[in-house]
């Protein structure tokens, strides 16, 4: 087999597995406008809006909506700021202790959340945590904090130490060198914990679904499970809105950040001008 014949074979495998991705979305749009939508892919006989307008008017949607960004979002803050603060000493500070952290810091990162859920949930009953956002934020955050560390460590190990060192000779203390030179410096690597967290507690379904009971409570994640009715029956139409509205948050936050994740850390010979 010649070269150009390996070529095509690769256009060959990579156009299949380019449609094997598209035609998912593809249906979701498509049913989504449908007011007859069903689990097959099909031009829509009528084309409408009445699927958006039917889940944005429901209440509970609005509110599990909100309240999946809400979990979200404070969960992504408390990570980059608790990462941030923990990834300065391990990565400035010669620490003897340190290589044994890290290594503990990953294992805890392949570490499945379902394997001490039950443990989390009979805790959570004895300190009445159960049914209460905040609790769900709080076991989220530890779950994900070990990744968000050890992505942080790294991305600061690749600021310039001799450009800290310029501000302490300048006056500068070490909280200020912080926030006024190490910080900005890595925002990219800030965007990219922040946007992994919420993507990831965006997505969870397992963790609201187990430490909450209130229907009122539920995150958009679970939602989207309860327009799969009992015997078979599934609402395509709503469901297929509900999901494009679902993908917004995380589409929108990726677009946004795009200008500072692709800006990267070429800072080599920042110290010297």
């Amino acid at each position: 087999m010649n070269n150009k014949q390996v070529n095509y074979l690769h256009y060959i495998v990579l156009s299949f597995m380019a449609l094997t991705f598209l035609l998912p979305l593809v249906w979701l749009v498509a049913a989504s406008l449908d007011p007859n939508a069903s689990d097959a892919l099909k031009t829509p006989a009528a084309w409408t809006m009445g699927n958006f307008v039917s889940v944005l008017t429901e209440k509970s949607n609005l509110r599990a909506y909100w309240v999946g960004f809400v979990i979200s979002f404070v969960e992504s803050l408390a990570v980059v700021l608790l990462s941030c603060l923990a990834a300065y000493p391990l990565s400035r500070y010669k620490l003897s202790y340190k290589k044994a952290f890290m290594n503990i810091i990953l294992f805890m990162t392949a570490l499945p959340m379902i394997a001490v859920i039950v443990p989390v949930y009979k805790m959570y009953l004895s300190l009445g945590l159960l049914d209460k956002i905040w609790g769900v934020i709080l076991y989220l955050s530890a779950s994900s904090l070990p990744y968000g560390l050890w992505l942080m460590k790294n991305f600061m190990d690749a600021v310039p130490q001799e450009l800290e060192e310029a501000a302490w000779v300048d006056g500068a203390t070490t909280m200020k060198s912080i926030t006024g030179v190490v910080l900005p410096l890595m925002f990219p690597g800030i965007c990219t914990v922040f946007i992994y967290t919420f993507s990831k507690s965006w997505g969870n379904f397992f963790v609201p679904y187990i430490l909450l009971s209130s229907a009122s409570k539920m995150p958009a994640s679970v939602k989207l499970y309860q327009f799969f009715g009992q015997y078979g029956l599934i609402d395509y139409g709503p469901l297929a809105a509900y999901s494009i509205i679902y993908t917004l948050p995380s589409i929108l936050l990726y677009i946004l950040s795009q200008n500072y994740m692709s800006k990267g850390f070429s800072l080599s010979g920042a110290a010297k001008g």
